[in-house]
């Protein structure tokens, strides 16, 4: 039997609609995040927490505020540590650090269950992703220094 291939309309039209589905639910989640920062940055309680942080982030040359998108992208995912780091001001560097760190450790939670489901040791392989992502981002850090950063 043949098959019966859409036409690219009817293609464009169902990627454009599901497109749409999936930019709706990131902005159901995505702007508020991005709101209650930016909001937060006028008062103390950003300043304040990210003091607590700033002695580790340091070491990755990163602010103190950087380790609130950190905690969103190991416990959620990467479009709530974007929405968290937007309107923090870092640097094209400080940004490109935190992509590398977290685009090796993120959304631990559910990677982790779900590696763990297959028979893997879940637990052992989202603490070798966080040492990975820390050695990264001192590795990267070190060589920013090495090039005047």
């Amino acid at each position: 039997m043949e098959e019966i291939v859409p036409d690219v309309a009817t293609r464009l039209r169902t990627g454009f609609l599901e497109g749409l589905k999936t930019t709706a639910k990131l902005v159901k989640f995505v702007l508020p995040l991005y709101v209650v920062v930016d909001l937060l940055k006028g008062t103390a309680v950003i300043e304040v927490l990210g003091g607590w942080f700033a002695p580790l982030m340091q070491l990755f040359g990163l602010p103190g505020e950087a380790a609130f998108a950190f905690i969103a992208a190991g416990l959620l995912n990467l479009y709530a540590a974007i929405a968290i780091m937007a309107p923090l001001e870092l640097t094209p560097w400080q940004v490109t650090q935190c992509g590398l760190m977290m685009g090796i450790a993120h959304n631990l939670l559910v990677e982790g269950a779900v590696l763990g489901s297959t028979g893997a040791r879940g637990g052992l392989l989202t603490g070798c992703r966080l040492l990975i992502a820390l050695v990264a981002g001192l590795v990267l850090h070190g060589l920013h220094l090495l090039w005047g950063g």
